[in-house]
């Protein structure tokens, strides 16, 4: 038996504060899948403007993360809060998994498939909704991604296992990519036009509607990335967007790989795709080409 923890809160992404909870929890638990465990308890982490904003907001956010950790099956123990001047909420998550089965981001190898199962454009959309660019549907569509849990994923995962996985949250999908080619001493190509994306992101994006975070991992990553010519700006920001509660991303031998995707679609995995593969190195350097 493995102890694995994890420590994770954001600022609202949503209006609706029981939204915001539920969000907020799911993605504190995703590292907790991504490392292919399962959450058993769970504490509060809280931010509040006690004196600007009435106290049954925080009822109302503190009741949506609770939700979700039920519905995660772990048990929400207790927590902390502080006086803060914007709200801030996520879980400390404690779980377990056998120690031969714990997935890390080292385990690399060339030849493995990349498979993402969620798709990217959180990060853009949100920043449209807070811009009142997008529809009501649309805004409903990220909700949809965020709010759903990876264990169904994880689960698929370490049914028929994986060499490496992380979840794509904050660093965006080459930040965390990034992390995974580094940790492991190899390479990666992506195939742009195999990524799953929000499709409303696409046009947000050229429209230059996207969240600092996500310009700061474009500017970070510029050196570890080689896009081909044909690629714009726009579509590389949406490569690099941060994610909320976004997908898991694993590197998968090739001859698992459809057993893999055949149990992320019988677990109603909400967008699954094979978007590039791991090669040899140099180590912690990504190839983003259009197919």
């Amino acid at each position: 038996m493995a102890l694995v923890q994890t420590v994770d809160y954001i600022t609202p992404v949503v209006d609706n504060p029981y939204i915001f909870g539920a969000i907020a929890a799911a993605n504190a638990l995703s590292d907790i899948y991504a490392m292919g465990a399962r959450p058993i308890l769970a504490l509060n982490l809280v931010g509040y403007p006690v004196k600007t904003l009435p106290m049954s907001l925080l009822g109302q956010i503190l009741r949506g993360g609770a939700d979700k950790v039920v519905e995660a099956g772990a048990s929400l123990v207790g927590g902390h809060s502080i006086d803060d001047h914007e709200p801030k909420y996520g879980l400390a998550v404690t779980g377990l998994v056998h120690p031969e089965r714990l997935v890390t981001k080292a385990g690399a190898r060339p030849g493995d498939r990349l498979v993402l199962t969620k798709p990217l454009g959180i990060g853009i959309i949100t920043t449209g909704i807070d811009r009142q660019l997008v529809n009501e549907e649309t805004a409903q569509r990220a909700v949809d991604v965020m709010l759903r849990l990876n264990r169904d994923a994880a689960g698929a995962m370490t049914e028929v296992g994986v060499h490496a996985c992380t979840d794509v949250t904050g660093f965006g999908l080459l930040g965390h990519l990034r992390e995974m080619v580094t940790a492991s001493g190899v390479g990666a190509r992506v195939a742009l036009s195999q990524v799953p994306v929000l499709e409303e992101a696409w046009d947000l994006a050229a429209r230059d509607c996207v969240p600092d975070g996500s310009y700061n991992n474009h500017r970070y990553l510029a050196e570890f990335v080689q896009y081909d010519a044909g690629i714009t700006r726009a579509q590389q920001l949406v490569l690099c967007d941060a994610q909320t509660s976004g997908g898991l991303l694993m590197a998968v031998p090739p001859q698992q790989t459809e057993a893999l995707l055949v149990r992320l679609e019988e677990a109603g995995t909400s967008a699954v795709a094979v978007i590039g593969e791991i090669v040899e190195g140099p180590a912690g350097q990504i190839e983003v080409a259009p197919t």
